[in-house]
């Protein structure tokens, strides 16, 4: 992930207020309602989500095309099978805006199939194949360990723990883990301005392109949950997440359900409400495709809107923060409960 993009730069999506809804109130004493009683939702375990990041990184850089790529793909498949999840995966070939060739695959695995209300919880499994952004080290390969394994950890931990739920205390949806392939090798304008896009002025765009291929191959075919979230940097320490343009056009609804569920959880030190601008990433794709979704992604408040550890060297297990995860993981699982 991806680049800042000007709102207007999305032609086809339809546009909807980005305001938040004030009410006035009508004399001093007046106070704001108590927001209900949140129901009883399963315990998210940072450390099991801590453990699947290590996993991940352990495999070495997941970068298309590379046996650690391959292994940890397996991996994911074999994990999400064992939780007893339907899983289905989507190869694909594409090429990179540098001309390269690769194979890959999107997997989808899903959680009370048969359920007819469904949520969908998006991320990329991919890691950049270079850190054009580090100071040292712009060639070498990333580990990835915030900006693509947190998320796959933290939507892993879902899977788990709602597999092991009783009917009994199951969610009243459905849940779609849909893990998008080939994201992150895309053209940085910025730091690689020497380097030609031979994406450039095609139908493809030279980012997310597993989403990309993904929502114009639907699996499941004719696929529309009632919303998606995106996950994608959510591991770091001083994990701050912001109201993301896009997300507040096209997913406002469930945007103010999981800010507010995270407040009432006591996460509104990681969940501001904050309104910042759009980015590009996965989400603008399966917007595209008609599902209102919203993007949860580390933000930082300054010019660069990314963390110094973004497309780095440094996005390694050293940052990786067991609260981060929890935060995030919690709220988000918690979420699927209110209906």
């Amino acid at each position: 992930m991806k680049l800042r993009f000007p709102f207007a730069a999305l032609v086809g999506l339809l546009v909807l207020t980005g305001c938040p809804d004030k009410k006035r109130a009508e004399n001093a004493e007046t106070s704001t309602p108590a927001a209900p009683k949140l129901p009883k939702a399963p315990v998210f375990n940072a450390d099991s989500a801590y453990a699947f990041t290590a996993k991940q990184v352990a495999f070495g850089p997941r970068v298309p095309n590379s046996k650690a790529h391959v292994a940890c793909g397996n991996w994911m498949v074999a994990k999400l099978k064992g939780y007893g999840l339907k899983v289905v995966e989507q190869p694909f070939e594409a090429m990179t805006f540098d001309g390269t060739n690769i194979h890959a695959r999107n997997i989808i695995a899903q959680y009370q199939p048969q359920a007819a209300r469904r949520v969908a919880i998006f991320g990329h499994w991919d890691t950049r194949p270079f850190a054009d952004n580090d100071k040292v080290k712009k060639n070498a390969p990333m580990d990835g360990a915030s900006d693509g394994a947190s998320a796959v950890a933290v939507a892993l931990e879902m899977a788990r723990v709602l597999s092991q739920q009783p009917d009994s205390l199951a969610p009243n949806v459905g849940v779609d883990f849909i893990f998008f392939d080939a994201e992150d090798w895309g053209h940085d304008e910025t730091t690689q301005a020497d380097l030609k896009n031979q994406l450039a002025g095609s139908s493809t765009d030279s980012w997310c392109l597993g989403s990309q291929y993904w929502t114009t191959h639907l699996l499941p075919a004719n696929y529309k949950p009632e919303y998606g979230v995106l996950l994608d940097m959510v591991g770091a320490k001083g994990g701050v997440f912001t109201r993301e343009e896009t997300s507040r056009n096209y997913a406002r609804g469930p945007l103010d359900k999981i800010w507010n569920t995270a407040a009432q959880l006591g996460y509104s030190d990681f969940f501001r409400f904050q309104d910042t601008g759009g980015i590009t990433d996965d989400h603008v794709y399966t917007n595209k495709a008609g599902i209102p979704t919203l993007d949860i992604y580390h933000y930082n408040n300054s010019s660069d809107i990314f963390p110094a550890y973004h497309h780095a060297t440094t996005d390694n297990m050293s940052i990786i923060d067991r609260k981060t995860l929890k935060a995030v993981g919690q709220t988000v699982l918690q979420t699927l409960y209110i209906d």
